[in-house]
């Protein structure tokens, strides 16, 4: 009794625990499955799953080829059955397994062979109606991508676009009319194969695109029409693996490199497991036969080491091949080599062991096998640089019986070493021996002006004629001449900064033509407008700085420290200094220095002539064939210049007869256009 009392209040916890559980579970899953039945008609297998309640929608399910099993997903479900497998038999259904997890509840159906079903709901039951799925032409399996949905227009692609994306991967972008297009990605041998159903490929759009210069794994792509589909084939190479996302009306499939790990069971780099899943449920089993069983699972050639031994304990259910292989390495201490599809295991120890002595082997080998010479000829490199890359002290190619000698006559290099480090150099050199990329430059410095000036004056005089004078009339300056007394009351002519201002005057006299008052305006109102283009080019190869300048140099006196003068020369030139470096993706970093110099001989000394200077100094980066602004400069001068005479110049009216007036408004405006160009055998400088 007393043991009784000690143990209720923990019962009564535990319980109270249970209940809480229960009605949390109850909450977060108010549906469960309480029966499953299978029936045969047939060909067809009819599954009948009854709920709770009835099922708002049809489940999310997926299918698996190998081995052959169909997945049903029901959320905020929990199994009532319990039990959590079935065995059937009906025709192709073997089983049926039941696993409830994180609030929900997935049905796996195990299949003797890949089927095909369709689902309905009944009031609170789920019918499912199997029937043994058609052989597909090809034995690689088909991934849809999207379905195709009805649409009223006739969806089309509208371009297709090829790019290197930054980790070396090649991008194909479809820019389809309409996002509801049907697309299903294949393997067809090496080739990568995407589908586009009912889609249209316009007739510019039908070609091959040879992709090999954008050094991805993409060699090639090809659009065709077939039938009333699209067909893309990709042609890639070496190892890779490809992802696809669609976003509006563009479709991306990228297509990555795989960097071959010999120590990893499956090449990808999208992480985790990827081998085949399997189910392992053994008691004390020999080390050594449970992987012949992974082995004769996955095709695989094993060698086991006679050191591996001891036994185990597994149950794993639906696990990766690889990742099963993996745990049993680690629970047992074991390692692996792999060279293709044979895959060496063995303790860690002796692994590490015997890759110690294939390295002093090899070390050993290297310092006693005899040495070769071989003779290697540079086509677009100095043979002095690649001396100095080998022989570099930090990190040689060499070994320390190996030499290098080279003959700068010929460009020719004569290396001696290990049959194994000639290798090495040869390959080094097939991949810096390559010709240069060339780049042509070119720029335009737009000079644009636009002046504007007016100028009015007036000029006023009185004359007396004497008897024996002669009297004419004119234009110039003075308006009446002969024997003449003049004198020029008002004297503000019109200054123009160029040209020759007209003129207008006219003579007011008295009856005896003894005296004469004279009045003379001068005008002139000018408009220009100018455009200066200067285009220098200048080519020159990847990394290498060029420079090309056009223009006078102007001596000036210069003082020396003697005292006496020396004659310099300073530079008034048009000039453009470039170095061009081509990046991976096919665009050009520059570093600029363009200069116009031109001489002011408006503002000469007896020192020497100033120069107008317009200079720009940048950095850019443009894609090729592209133009950038690197520069420009606006500027605008406005005056308004009034000479009059005091008070008079004020009078209403009359004013103007006493002033002399200037209005001037000038624009200026720079710009500076930079294109790049890389060459290639069909573009030259031209």
């Amino acid at each position: 009794m007393k043991r009784i009392k000690h143990w209720l209040p923990a019962l009564m916890g535990a319980l109270s625990l249970l209940v809480g559980a229960a009605t949390a579970q109850e909450e977060a899953a108010p549906n469960a499955i309480e029966s499953m039945n299978v029936i045969q008609q047939g060909p067809v297998v009819n599954v009948k799953l009854t709920f709770k309640e009835p099922l708002q929608a049809l489940p999310a399910s997926f299918s698996v080829a190998k081995p052959a099993r169909i997945a049903l997903d029901f959320p905020n479900t929990v199994n009532a059955l319990g039990k959590s497998s079935q065995t059937y038999n009906e025709g192709d259904l073997k089983s049926a397994n039941i696993v409830q997890a994180e609030g929900r509840t997935r049905v796996v159906l195990n299949l003797n062979k890949a089927m095909s079903y369709e689902a309905s709901i009944d009031g609170k039951s789920l019918l499912l109606a199997m029937v043994p799925a058609a052989k597909p032409d090809s034995t690689q399996a088909v991934e849809h991508f999207a379905k195709a949905h009805a649409s009223e227009v006739g969806n089309s692609i509208r371009d297709v676009t090829f790019r290197r994306g930054k980790d070396g991967e090649g991008r194909i972008t479809v820019d389809l009319t309409d996002a509801n297009a049907g697309i299903d990605i294949r393997h067809e041998g090496k080739n990568l194969v995407v589908d586009f159903v009912r889609v249209n490929v316009p007739p510019a759009l039908r070609r091959k695109l040879d992709v090999t210069d954008f050094a991805t794994p993409v060699l090639a792509v090809n659009t065709v029409q077939k039938g009333g589909d699209a067909r893309m084939t990709i042609t890639p190479r070496g190892l890779w693996e490809h992802n696809a996302y669609q976003s509006d009306t563009q479709f991306v499939i990228e297509v990555k490199p795989i960097i071959e790990d010999p120590n990893k069971l499956v090449q990808g780099s999208r992480g985790g497991y990827r081998g085949e899943k399997l189910s392992l449920n053994f008691q004390n089993v020999e080390v050594r036969r449970l992987l012949q069983v992974i082995g004769e699972f996955t095709g695989m050639n094993m060698v086991i080491s006679d050191s591996v031994g001891g036994s185990i304990t597994l149950i794993l259910k639906d696990v990766p091949w690889d990742q099963a292989l993996d745990i049993i390495m680690q629970q047992k201490g074991l390692d692996m080599r792999k060279n293709g599809n044979v895959i060496l295991i063995a303790p860690r120890e002796e692994i590490a062991t015997r890759e110690k002595l294939e390295f002093e082997s090899q070390a050993q080998i290297g310092d006693l096998e005899p040495l070769q010479t071989e003779s290697f000829q540079m086509n677009y490199i100095k043979a002095e640089a690649v001396q100095k890359l080998l022989l570099d002290p930090k990190q040689t190619l060499l070994s320390k019986r190996g030499s290098a000698l080279l003959d700068e006559r010929s460009n020719m290099m004569f290396v001696k070493d290990a049959p194994g480090r000639l290798a090495e150099v040869r390959a080094m050199i097939a991949k810096v021996d390559v010709p240069t990329r060339q780049v042509m430059i070119e720029a335009r410095i737009v000079e644009a002006g636009d002046s504007f000036a007016k100028n009015l004056g007036v000029r006023l005089g009185f004359t007396q004629v004497f008897p024996d004078g002669a009297v004419r009339i004119g234009g110039d300056q003075t308006a009446i001449r002969g024997n003449l007394n003049t004198e020029a009351a008002v004297n503000l002519p019109a200054t123009p900064r160029s040209g020759t201002a007209g003129t207008f005057s006219f003579l007011l006299f008295n009856n005896a033509l003894t005296q004469f008052l004279s009045t003379e305006i001068s005008a002139l109102e000018s408009d220009g407008r100018g455009r200066v283009i200067s285009s220098p080019r200048v080519m020159t190869a990847n990394g290498v700085e060029a420079l090309i300048e056009q223009g006078q140099e102007i001596p000036y006196q210069q003082a020396t420290s003697s005292g006496a003068t020396s004659v310099s020369f300073r530079k008034a030139v048009l000039s453009l200094k470039v170095k061009p470096h081509i990046t991976p993706d096919g665009k050009i970093a520059m570093e600029l220095d363009v200069n116009k110099d031109t001489p002011n001989t408006r503002l000469s000394t007896g020192a020497g002539v100033a120069i107008d200077t317009k200079h720009v100094k940048t950095e850019v980066l443009v894609e090729n064939g592209g133009t950038v602004v690197i520069g420009g400069i606006f500027e605008q001068v406005t005056r308004n210049n009034v000479q009059r005479i005091p008070f008079l110049g004020d009078l209403p009216y009359i004013g103007f007869l006493f002033k002399n007036r200037e209005i001037i408004d000038d624009k200026t405006e720079l710009l500076v256009f930079i294109t790049p160009r890389i060459i290639t055998e069909h573009l030259s400088l031209r």
